[in-house]
């Protein structure tokens, strides 16, 4: 059997566009991220910075406030009209700082091919190769026919607030691009859902001189702790996600009082809460989850006439960051045509087929701003740079500079292909009954 190679039919014009791209502004971009904090609900100083950085240079800009005081960054390079339009996503807020961190967070460093630096791993890298990669188009002259939306949005790690936002705002695309730093040779396709929720256990407060009547909440959520740990979710599993559903309990406070005043210990502590993280797989819903954990959770009470238990989702609005929006499943088809146009752009940048478009492990257990872009009806999958991490988690990592190079070259000749094809060639085929 014959096979049909699909070939880039602007390839005279990939050369100028790829011109542009020089690695030294490619670190000088990510290191200025690097050099602004911005936790989740903290982005207002980075998204200033993208402000100035885009409008000098002829973008559209829309400085949008999704919260009082708090910002994001969309910039837009209007097409000349009649194509496509593209959208090139990437998230300003970082993830918290972990006890082993030994560099200066704030101040990157380049190492041969490392850079390293707070957030640039997730995901201040990506953003510098979205960012980047419309530089290239735009200096290179080339005018394209679509517009190459470029979305610094915040609050990614918090649920997706920014893209959420974005999308009840009602800005859509016919297709986009989510810079996650799975690899430059991954095009992810799927990712797990997500749901937070708190449980809270109740007790009755009193002074240690007379425990008599008194119930301790923080006892009362270690025997619902244990129980946790044995939850069986009803949920078939899917082979492509073999480790997932799981749950995660995150935090827990406990204290005297809705404020869980901390500074009472003579006292019974009357409100001990956990925050539960649960990764669900596609088909599964968040009511079939409650219900699992309620199956574990109800022989407690049976057994213990003093435990009281209660789960809320999401979580209290007084933990701030919490995250208030579910993150559903993403199951993209493999062959849709962005999929297919990235694809054909890796081959044109490297010569070479990419190494995995699919479920790709261990970055499908994540999940990410696709879920409210795809629900919103915009074709979408995961494309950024790959990452080297420490020892732990999020322990002095950092991005592998020419990972974050490929990227910014594939996403152009990608933007440079989509952009100027017709709107309808974006659109996914009707899927079979």
């Amino acid at each position: 059997m014959r096979r049909t190679v699909e070939t880039n039919p602007l390839d005279d014009l990939t050369g100028a566009v790829l011109a542009p791209i020089d690695r030294r502004e490619l670190v000088e971009l990510a290191s200025a991220l690097i050099r602004i904090p911005s936790f989740k609900t903290e982005e207002t100083p980075v998204a200033l910075f993208l402000q100035e950085f885009f409008r000098p240079r002829g973008y559209d800009v829309d400085l949008q406030e999704i919260e009082p005081g708090r910002l994001q960054t969309i910039a837009t390079l209007r097409g000349t009209g009649g194509g496509a339009s593209l959208m090139l996503n990437g998230h300003t807020d970082i993830n918290a700082l972990t006890l082993r961190w030994r560099r200066d967070p704030w101040v990157p460093s380049l190492e041969g091919d490392r850079l390293y630096g707070h957030g640039v791993q997730n995901m201040k890298g990506g953003l510098a190769s979205i960012i980047m990669a419309a530089e290239a188009i735009r200096r290179s002259g080339v005018r394209l026919a679509g517009d190459l939306v470029v979305a610094c949005v915040a609050g990614e790690t918090q649920g997706g607030e920014g893209t959420h936002y974005l999308m009840e705002r009602g800005l859509r695309t016919d297709a986009a691009v989510v810079a996650e730093p799975f690899g430059a040779g991954n095009l992810v396709t799927v990712h797990s859902g997500i749901v937070h929720m708190a449980i809270h256990t109740y007790g009755v407060t009193g002074h240690i001189g007379r425990l008599e009547g008194t119930v301790n909440a923080v006892h009362k959520m270690t025997a619902v702790l244990d129980a946790l740990q044995r939850v069986e979710f009803r949920h078939p599993s899917r082979p492509d996600l073999p480790a997932f559903p799981r749950l995660n309990v995150g935090s827990i406070l406990g204290g005297r009082g809705r404020d869980y005043v901390l500074v009472e210990p003579p006292y019974v502590p009357d409100l001990c809460t956990i925050i539960v993280d649960v990764h669900f797989v596609p088909g599964q819903t968040v009511d079939e989850i409650v219900a699992d954990i309620r199956r574990a959770l109800d022989p407690l009470v049976t057994r213990d006439r003093e435990l009281r238990y209660e789960i809320e989702i999401p979580p209290p609005a007084s933990f701030k960051g919490r995250r208030r929006l579910v993150m559903d499943p993403f199951d993209m088809p493999v062959d849709a045509p962005i999929v297919r146009a990235v694809a054909r752009s890796y081959r044109t940048v490297t010569g070479e087929e990419p190494k995995a478009i699919g479920t790709v492990l261990p970055h499908s257990y994540s999940a990410d701003d696709t879920c409210h872009l795809w629900k919103a009806g915009i074709p979408c999958l995961l494309y950024g740079p790959g990452v080297i991490r420490g020892d732990a988690d999020e322990d002095d990592a950092c991005v592998l500079v020419s990972e974050m190079e490929k990227v910014t070259r594939v996403l152009a000749v990608t933007a440079l292909d989509v952009c100027q094809r017709k709107p309808a060639e974006l659109a996914l085929a009707p899927r079979k009954a």
